[in-house]
């Protein structure tokens, strides 16, 4: 998970909860306590084991099946953590974003894999507020099938229904 903030910090509870390990990234240290402190609360003392807290994209991305990333909606720092994430992850990595605004193919598109990559177009505010239910996931042409059934597969433990829809359908 890349960003510590509201919704990275919610979205690594929920996906450790749902028996997921959790590497949660933020560059901001006090964003990482923040989490911890949150993450404490919510599970007890013994919680801080259940997510493992890291300051670099590389440490949290390294033996990565899924990332996550919770940064601003906006393309510039969209583009420059796909960027990041797709030089440091493993091949089979598949990366997520949430955005309501921007094109997963074109942001797949300036990676290696973009048959691994999926936009969560459901509005940030519900996923950090953990309202479950639909959840509307758009993909490129080239996202595959198996990607899609992986990110459906982490959804659905974490109590949602995931829906696919190709970028730019209506």
């Amino acid at each position: 998970m890349i960003g510590a903030g509201p919704l990275g910090r919610r979205l690594a509870l929920a996906a450790a909860r749902a028996g997921y390990r959790v590497q949660l990234e933020d560059v901001m240290p006090s964003n990482l306590h923040h989490a911890q402190e949150y993450i404490r609360q919510q599970c007890g003392p013994g919680a801080a084991t259940a997510v493992r807290f890291v300051s670099t994209i590389e440490d949290a991305v390294r033996d990565a099946d899924l990332a996550i990333d919770c940064v601003p909606d906006e393309l510039e720092s969209k583009l420059e953590i796909f960027c990041l994430l797709d030089r440091m992850a493993p091949p089979r990595t598949i990366l997520a974003t949430p955005t309501t605004r921007l094109s997963i193919a074109d942001l797949a598109s300036c990676t290696y894999r973009a048959d691994r990559c999926v936009a969560i177009a459901s509005e940030a505010v519900a996923l950090a507020e953990g309202k479950a239910g639909e959840l509307v996931m758009r993909t490129a042409p080239q996202t595959s099938e198996e990607t899609k059934t992986l990110v459906g597969e982490f959804w659905r433990k974490l109590g949602y229904a995931p829906r696919f829809e190709q970028d730019g359908a209506a």
